[in-house]
């Protein structure tokens, strides 16, 4: 892809690599779950070296996950606190799904719905975290009670399903809004795509 010296850099290499790192693991962890929740997805587990590998890594991949989203969350949780134009603009989200944004609220560096997606995946990844220490039969479950391991597994298997589709919306989006991958691959955008996008952004970055 052909890139210009003035587009405008959106995330650095060590913020992409972040979060290639969850992406990646998220992956992983997403085949490996499902070998593990259902006799239809069993197959999965030839990916990982068979059902007891499948059964030792996934906790494990789950731990660098949780480990890397929250380094992320700590870099960016300033930019997603909620504003009142972020409530405006998902109020009005419908009329940039039929096609027309051009009069969508200014938005800065995240919209509304990307706002809304990080404070999901943070609320998902603790529970996660959580319900995955009452499970791991290796080392955590051992110390609690029956009832309460059945309530994490539970929770597992629900707040994984709620996350999976987060991440579908999550990558839908990125391909939807054209230009939007890019940013993830090289770390910078065009500066039509940002005025278009996230205006306040491109004045922040341009002051134009």
């Amino acid at each position: 892809m052909k890139r210009d010296p003035n587009d405008l850099q959106r995330y650095t290499a060590s913020e992409r690599a972040n979060h290639w790192v969850v992406g990646i693991s998220f992956i992983l962890i997403a085949l490996s779950g499902l070998a593990l929740f259902h006799p239809a997805f069993w197959p999965l587990s030839m990916l990982f070296g068979g059902g007891v590998w499948t059964r030792i890594i996934h906790p494990f991949l789950g731990v660098l996950m949780v480990v890397s989203f929250a380094a992320m969350a700590v870099r960016f949780w300033k930019l997603n606190v909620m504003t009142p134009t972020d409530w405006e603009w998902l109020k009005r989200a419908k009329e940039m799904v039929n096609g027309d944004d051009h009069n969508m609220p200014i938005m800065g560096k995240y919209n509304g719905g990307q706002k809304m997606l990080f404070w999901a995946l943070v609320v998902c990844m603790a529970l996660l975290f959580v319900s995955g220490i009452l499970i791991w039969r290796a080392y955590f479950s051992g110390f609690f009670p029956v009832g309460v391991v059945r309530l994490g597994a539970v929770v597992h298997a629900a707040v994984a399903a709620v996350m999976i589709a987060l991440i579908f919306v999550h990558v839908y989006a990125a391909i939807w809004v054209k230009g939007t991958i890019r940013a993830m691959w090289y770390g910078t955008v065009t500066r039509p795509w940002a005025k278009q996008h996230h205006r306040a952004w491109y004045k922040e970055m341009t002051g134009k």
